[in-house]
């Protein structure tokens, strides 16, 4: 999708997939997407702006489901039935930040509640024979007992 927004770590425990953010060094303000110019924070002159890894899990704050094929320059085929997918707001409480983006594929409205947590997983923007254009997705987190 769009270079510098995520990033995966292959580590002892499979992939760590992160969503990228920027800080200010002056205020510590957080933003997604990212900041390499500027701080957008208006009461902060400005600082240093360093990459951040966001955080890997949120709360649903809303969601919704979008049942109509999205205009240019969304990527869709209007050859394809035209199937609805689930958007869902997660705020990171850590960065004081909502994060929106679509949920994993099989997960809809009858899945989500405000409040119930989710993790950032990689997923499938677009593809054809040569290039594979990655996103995120937020995943409900399995209930452990």
């Amino acid at each position: 999708m769009v270079a510098g927004w995520f990033t995966v770590t292959e580590g002892t425990e499979g992939q760590d997939f992160r969503l990228l953010g920027t800080r200010c060094g002056a205020c510590a303000s957080v933003f997604f997407p990212r900041e390499d110019s500027f701080c957008r924070n208006p009461a902060c002159e400005g600082g240093e702006l360093t990459q951040v890894p966001l955080s890997k899990r949120g709360r649903v704050w809303s969601y919704t489901d979008g049942r109509y094929r999205p205009p240019a320059p969304y990527a869709s085929d209007p050859e394809t039935p035209w199937e609805p997918y689930t958007l869902v707001a997660v705020e990171l409480a850590a960065e004081r930040m909502v994060v929106l983006g679509q949920a994993a594929p099989g997960v809809s409205t009858a899945d989500l509640a405000v409040g119930m947590e989710v993790e950032v997983v990689p997923g499938v923007l677009n593809e054809d024979a040569e290039t594979t254009w990655t996103t995120w997705h937020w995943r409900p987190v399995a209930a452990t007992a």
